[in-house]
């Protein structure tokens, strides 16, 4: 992880948080590939994140610092961190314990748009808790 603060610092100021001070930040299965959710960072939850390596969010519901997984245990454990070419979004490889979406599935993907309307395509997983 980033341990030197004036290298952090420099790296972030090259990140172009939006009108509400946020990134969207993409979070992927690093081993598989797997896309598991979409969230928002602001500047302090990137900077934590890259200095911890576990992935912190901002949210807007709460308004707040959103650590994953402080209340189901389902953390995220950041492998690297990747800023794309405008600088406007985040793309996290993670190590995923458990379920990714707050609904106890494995991600946040779960439906899919059918002539038939929204369709579910995956079951929240055995024995997981939400939250």
């Amino acid at each position: 992880m980033i341990s030197d603060t004036d290298a952090l610092e420099t790296m972030l100021d090259s990140v172009k948080f939006g009108d509400s001070g946020l990134i969207a930040a993409i979070a992927r299965q690093h081993d598989t590939g797997e896309v598991l959710m979409l969230a928002w960072m602001n500047r302090e939850a990137l900077a934590e994140t890259l200095q911890t390596g576990r992935v912190c969010y901002f949210s807007r519901s709460r308004n707040a610092l959103w650590r994953k997984g402080e209340t189901s245990g389902h953390v995220q454990r950041l492998i690297e961190a990747r800023l794309d070419c405008d600088g406007d979004a985040v793309l996290l490889l993670i190590d995923q314990t458990g379920a990714a979406c707050h609904t106890g599935r494995r991600n946040c993907f779960y439906r899919t748009f059918t002539d038939q309307g929204l369709q579910v395509i995956a079951a929240p997983m055995t024995g997981e808790t939400v939250g």
